[in-house]
């Protein structure tokens, strides 16, 4: 049988088997090599794990109580990858409870740098807490203390009434200009992603050494190499004022669709990282946590580089938009049902300007509770030269898992 199926079954019988004496005895009378050759052949059989947890990838299976407890026991981590997140805007940390089978939040009683630290590594933030910074939130109901990243004890009681949140430290945008052309310093975490000294997509900074931007971008070159990215930039001469950083990893969705633009989301790591204390004008834009109700109507912002009529070196622009139902942006006379659920349309009030030229790549952020949020980034910016059909974007919260896993294993 299937190595994986055998392995699977041979950890089924030797942890039965030392668990209950009662089959221990039985299986002592029976042929244990056609036992594990029978099991083998139902978990073969079988999609999905009888007694367990499926790691995922025809990998083997896990019991359930061994998911998200601080131990990897599936072969590629499964099990310990997603049991750690942020939510809503006051960024409340959250640990998944097997136990309940719920997210819990974290009570600060005990709580330390150092576990923050560790904190902030589990969700994909590497080195210390550039990204993301922990400090308690009062007066919030919790469910869960912890002496450890992972949920050791749960209660409905918190002795300091306190819980902890992780802040992602994204900067505050100066007030935008309302304009066409962006102001500089107006949108700190745009970026030029640019090939053999031309500006090719648009991007987004996360975290000193993360970009967002679109894998049919990412697929122009594999090369690492040949990219360079400009940060603080707003118009032509600013590339003789900002450095060029090297990328040291270009990591598109391995699902990529190049006809239906489906999964259209990579990740390019810097060389080194950006370094925000030096400039103002840079910064990053905070991933949107979980239980944000990113959906349509909500006013929000794009920016990108557009060529002006004279086909000189791109200006950054912006403009206000508006989120459009998808069900709407499916329809006869939009996309005729090609948007799908991983993807965001907007619609802006300025129809005809500047703005619809903005390039692939680019953010589109949200402005709540005092932290700019990035929603999406721009998938279909030839759609403006249609006005009867809106921009489309990929969801950003959709791909949080994706984003997470990449910067935890991308080193």
């Amino acid at each position: 049988c299937c190595s994986s199926c055998c392995w699977r079954a041979s950890s089924w019988l030797i942890t039965v088997s030392t668990r209950n004496p009662h089959v221990l005895h039985l299986l002592s009378g029976l042929n244990t090599h056609l036992m594990k050759s029978l099991l083998c052949a139902f978990l073969a059989d079988s999609s999905t794990c009888v007694h367990g947890t499926p790691c995922g990838g025809h990998t083997g299976c896990v019991w359930e109580s061994q998911w998200c407890d601080g131990v990897v026991d599936c072969p590629a981590g499964q099990d310990e990858a997603h049991c750690v997140r942020l939510h809503g805007t006051s960024f409340l940390l959250q640990i998944f409870s097997t136990q309940t089978k719920q997210w819990r939040t974290v009570c600060s009683h005990g709580w330390t740098a150092q576990l923050g630290q560790a904190s902030c590594r589990d969700i994909g933030y590497s080195g210390s807490l550039s990204g993301c910074t922990n400090a308690p939130f009062k007066n919030m109901t919790t469910h869960c203390i912890s002496t450890f990243v992972f949920c050791t004890f749960c209660s409905n009681y918190c002795p300091n009434n306190t819980v902890v949140t992780l802040r992602c430290t994204g900067v505050n945008s100066s007030r935008a200009s309302r304009g066409q052309q962006a102001s500089l310093g107006a949108w700190p975490w745009q970026v030029s992603l640019q090939l053999a000294g031309s500006h090719r997509c648009g991007g987004a900074i996360i975290s000193p050494n993360w970009i967002v931007t679109a894998a049919h971008c990412a697929h122009m070159t594999s090369n690492p190499g040949d990219w360079s990215v400009y940060a603080g930039l707003v118009e032509p001469l600013g590339i003789h004022f900002n450095p060029a950083h090297a990328v040291g990893h270009v990591v598109a969705h391995e699902r990529f669709d190049r006809v239906t633009y489906r999964n259209d989301i990579a990740l390019m790591r810097l060389s080194k990282p950006l370094d925000f204390a030096a400039s103002s004008n840079i910064g990053p834009v905070c991933l949107p946590n979980v239980g944000l109700n990113i959906s349509a109507p909500l006013n929000v912002w794009t920016t990108g580089y557009a060529v002006s009529v004279n086909g000189d070196s791109p200006y950054l622009v912006e403009a206000q938009v508006s989120l459009v139902d998808v069900a709407g942006c499916n329809s006869s006379t939009a996309y005729k049902g090609l948007i799908s659920k991983e993807m965001l349309c907007s619609k802006g009030a300025q129809t005809g300007s500047d703005a619809c030229k903005t390039d692939s790549g680019g953010p589109l952020v949200w402005q709540r509770d005092g932290s700019w949020w990035l929603v999406g980034e721009n998938i279909w910016p030839e759609s403006c030269i249609d006005l009867n059909k809106p921009g489309v974007y990929n969801n950003i919260t959709y791909f949080l898992d994706w984003i997470y896993h990449q910067m935890k294993v991308t080193k």
